[in-house]
């Protein structure tokens, strides 16, 4: 039986041909279009009720799937040709190519990060970038970033200090249950802003389960609705916590690239900056996401303190014992790396501006330094080199190894890495052949009469709920150059589009296939689908509205964008 989030093999098979036909289909289109073609219009609608039939009056095996799939592509690939013909010839080139990239990447046909590696190949050949244009995007500096966050987040794990800053922040807020879910999710918001959603709420998970075992051996049945509200409350938390920093999330890092490669002129968002405008979002967020749970699941939640629960947190405490010397160095680095990170760029609050330490070092050594010289990135790799000199705790064999090995590092995730790589090839190549530009000003004649804050609540919505069922990295690397390309034509600001959409794409609470965290805590059976879409669904639509009405009223306002006006940097 597949795993909790991986499509079937027919599911495979499906995506493998709908790639490929689409792929084919867009290529062919001026030939579709032609005009001794038009005799085949009247195969259409025999061919769609062929498909139809199919699915409904044979049985759901492989073979009449495939086969109705095949129909319903040559059918769709009919009736687009007028329209794709028109294109240029490069932004048709492109859309083939992205048309068997999303598809792939959606169905997993192959494996994503294998996916990813197909600009390489595909846009040479058709020559919408060379090799070199190409292969760039795979080791640009947000990558870096995000690998040098990495090598940390596998170095806190490797001495256990992620477990222990969890268990102190859940202590802290009692053993009362509505405060024991309150202190478990903002345990995980805060470990998820600087590590991988996926290791946190798996770190998170065995403790939540513990604490649940042993309050149902006191409480028995009054604890039937604890379970759910805690486990969702890990799940839920670690993605609203990824939202603060740009390396919380991959969506977050493919959002700034992105920028970069469509608007090279744009100034660029700081970690200090992004960190500054959106934590305000998730300290909004993460509360009412407590009181929803609470109020969902609180008819079955008892009150009360339970000395259970608080028995269990201070066996894990004791069972840590006291802090390690790597313990202690790793918590050096991790604090200074994140001081370093929010204060490297100049913070600019409105009515005045804080100097970072980038521009004050260049102030005192203007002909050796230039703080545009420095990224982020740049922290981020020096702090992870700095774990593999830095000697860890004496081991039993009486070796001393490093804070961070070799062997340890190469857990980090490559295929996210290729994947950030393919999608950013993706929208170098949307803006080259023009394509964007070609979806924006169709995209603009639909949607130009719109409020701007009605538009942004319009594009919330369609990437939370598109996120539900697809990967959110790839979802936001396909559709933020589009998005870009709309807002442009509209003459407004392209982060109004762009970012709620990036923060959007990591709020799909609804499935259990939407987020890691969530097939995570669903693979644990203490939560019923039901209850993860009852909750999901109406989180979903208050994630849109808390992101939209906050990024209006308080993270554009700190990011310094004048959304009334599109800026110099979007028209060149």
């Amino acid at each position: 039986m597949a795993r909790i989030g991986e499509p079937n093999p027919l599911g495979k098979s499906v995506g493998l041909l709908v790639g490929i036909c689409g792929f084919i289909g867009v290529l062919l289109a001026p030939w579709l279009a032609a005009p001794w073609a038009h005799a085949l219009l009247w195969l259409v609608p025999l061919m769609a009720l062929g498909s139809l039939a199919l699915l409904i009056f044979r049985r759901p095996h492989r073979a009449s799937v495939l086969v109705a799939v095949l129909l319903l592509c040559v059918v769709a690939a009919v009736l687009l040709a007028p329209a794709l013909s028109a294109m240029p010839r490069l932004a048709r080139s492109t859309l083939a190519s992205a048309v068997l990239m999303a598809s792939w990447w959606i169905t997993v046909a192959i494996p994503i990060p294998a996916t990813s590696l197909l600009p390489l190949v595909l846009f040479p050949v058709f020559g919408i970038l060379t090799s070199k244009e190409t292969a760039v995007n795979y080791a640009s500096e947000i990558i870096f970033l995000f690998m040098g966050g990495f090598i940390l987040a596998l170095g806190i794990q490797r001495w256990g200090l992620h477990r222990r800053i969890a268990l102190h922040i859940v202590q802290v807020f009692g053993t009362n249950p509505s405060r024991m879910v309150l202190g478990f999710m903002v345990a995980t918001a805060f470990l998820s802003m600087w590590i991988s959603n996926t290791a946190t709420s798996l770190m998170m998970l065995p403790i939540a389960l513990a604490v649940v075992a042993s309050l149902r051996e006191v409480d028995g049945d009054r604890m039937r609705g604890f379970a759910p509200a805690l486990l969702l409350g890990i799940a839920y938390s670690a993605s609203i916590g990824g939202l603060a920093t740009p390396i919380g999330t991959p969506p977050n890092i493919s959002f700034l690239r992105i920028v970069e490669i469509l608007f090279p002129d744009a100034p660029t968002i700081s970690f200090g900056s992004w960190f500054l405008a959106i934590l305000p979002l998730v300290l909004v967020f993460l509360p009412i996401a407590w009181i929803l749970l609470i109020r969902l699941f609180g008819s079955r939640v008892p009150s009360g303190s339970l000395s259970a629960g608080r028995g269990v947190i201070a066996e894990e405490i004791q069972a840590l014992g006291r802090m390690s010397g790597a313990e202690r160095r790793m918590l050096w680095i991790f604090v200074i790396t994140a001081l370093l990170w929010i204060t490297r760029g100049d913070l600019d609050l409105g009515t005045f501006r804080i100097p970072g330490w980038a521009s004050l070092v260049e102030g005192w050594l203007p002909a050796r330094f230039s703080a545009g010289h420095l990224h982020d990135a740049t922290v981020a790799m020096g702090m992870a080199l700095l774990t593999f000199l830095i000697p860890g705790d004496r081991q039993p064999d009486g070796k001393r190894p490093a804070l961070m090995d070799w062997e340890t590092a190469v857990q980090l995730p490559w295929g996210i890495l290729l994947l950030f790589g393919g999608g950013f090839a993706l929208a170098l190549a949307f803006k080259e052949s023009g394509l964007a530009e070609y979806f924006a000003a169709s995209f603009a004649r639909q949607v130009g009469g719109l409020p701007p804050f009605l538009l942004v609540i319009a594009t919330c919505l369609l990437l939370t709920f598109l996120t539900e069922v697809t990967s959110n990295t790839a979802t936001t690397e396909v559709l933020l150059p589009i998005l870009a390309g709309t807002a442009t034509a509209m003459g407004v600001h392209p982060l109004l589009l762009m970012l709620p959409a990036t923060l959007s794409a990591s709020c799909a609470f609804m499935l259990p296939i939407a987020t890691p965290p969530n097939a995570i805590v669903f693979s644990s059976g203490e939560v019923e689908i039901r209850d993860m879409v009852r909750a999901g669904v109406v989180l979903n639509l208050v994630g849109v509205l808390v992101i939209a009405t906050l990024f209006f009223l308080v993270s554009s306002r700190l990011l310094g964008l004048d959304l009334s006006t599109m800026p110099i940097w979007a028209t060149q």
